[in-house]
């Protein structure tokens, strides 16, 4: 089961990307004519409520029909294939870099099983895996060379494969939500600059610190968007529906006026500050790759609210952009069909409809 090599496959039309997680599915077909990528067909649909927890599927059937109803309603044109590279939960993958000895391909393989069994609490037998040699070594050694390694239970992986054959489709390809987003969100043009991205999902936050396009660290927090509508629902008094509501419009309030519904959000924000300067620290004086972070950058849907980023950015004392998925796509004049407020949320499905076109972590 091959997790990062993008060109095994020569595909005519190419597979659509297929964004699975917790609360909803997104859709994205790239289409190539000449020079210019055109996003021919997207679309979302919600999940059912317990359909997909924590990154596993719970009612497959409702997941089926989801994906149905979501092929269905894509466009403006008809999705024309159903091969598919689908997203796998970054809660449920293990990704890391290890550094070896300089050795041969086939050495290298072997190495890398001993790696995996000496640091994941499954066997190999439990798991798929697979492995990239990078061209950058970072281990700071001489005579060392580094390898990107992702590992998933094979449980994971069967059940999603399972469910997406069911629904009538046939799996070409499956890569985890950090390694889509690098590919979406980090310019093809990116040498040794060193990126920290947040997914704010509405279960979940997940960090990714990439050096140039190479993903270094991933891990997962249980803050979310939704912790941010909760906190204004109780603290206001009002419906999750109303809170919601305030949500969009009016994001996190004002910092500077000590508004009631900063009040209310403050320690949800204050939390993921907490988080994000932990993961900063230990991917800084841990894992040393690099000596800084040099860029933040924000995608998810839960990144969109108001008064967000600029808040980050003067709590961390550093820069925090939004994530620009188009960033690798010829798209020439034309402009893309997703509306630029709603093109974060689709960063792992156009990383994925890339996959097999674009060349990773060279």
């Amino acid at each position: 089961m091959s997790f990062l090599n993008q060109k095994i496959f020569s595909i005519n039309p190419r597979p659509f990307g297929l964004d699975l997680s917790d609360l909803s599915l997104k859709s994205v077909f790239l289409e190539e004519s000449g020079d210019i990528d055109t996003i021919s067909s997207f679309g979302s649909v919600p999940l059912p409520s317990g359909a997909v927890s924590d990154g596993e599927i719970i009612k497959s059937g409702a997941v089926i029909e989801a994906i149905q109803t979501l092929i269905e309603k894509s466009g403006p044109k008809q999705i024309p294939t159903k091969q598919v590279v689908c997203s796998l939960p970054e809660v449920k993958a293990f990704l890391r870099i290890i550094n070896l000895p300089i050795m041969d391909e086939a050495e290298a393989k072997e190495a890398v099983k001993w790696e995996i069994e000496a640091n994941i609490p499954l066997t190999l037998d439990q798991v798929y895996y697979d492995s990239q040699i990078l061209s950058r070594n970072l281990s700071k050694e001489n005579n060392k060379m580094s390898a990107l390694v992702v590992v998933v239970a094979k449980t994971v992986v069967d059940q999603f494969v399972g469910t997406l054959e069911a629904a009538g489709l046939e799996v070409v390809g499956l890569e985890t939500e950090s390694i889509a987003q690098a590919r979406s969100l980090l310019s093809e043009d990116e040498n040794d600059q060193t990126t920290l991205i947040i997914d704010i999902g509405d279960r979940s936050t997940s960090f990714l610190v990439s050096i140039g396009n190479t993903p270094c660290f991933t891990s997962s927090i249980p803050l979310s968007s939704q912790m941010v509508t909760d906190a204004i629902s109780k603290s206001m008094r009002v419906s999750f529906e109303e809170a919601e509501a305030l949500k969009i419009t009016y994001g996190i309030g004002s910092s500077l006026k000590k508004d009631p519904l900063f009040n209310a959000v403050a320690p949800v924000i204050e939390s993921l500050i907490v988080e994000i300067q932990r993961s900063i620290d230990f991917y800084l004086t841990g894992l040393r790759y690099s000596s800084a972070i040099d860029t933040v950058v924000l995608c998810g849907g839960g990144s969109n609210m108001v008064g967000l980023l600029p808040y980050l950015s003067q709590r961390l004392n550093m820069p925090v952009q939004f994530g620009n998925p188009w960033v690798n796509l010829r798209l020439g004049k034309h402009l893309p069909p997703i509306e630029k407020k709603k093109s974060v949320q689709y960063s792992t499905a156009i990383g994925l409809a890339l996959r097999n076109v674009k060349a990773y972590g060279d």
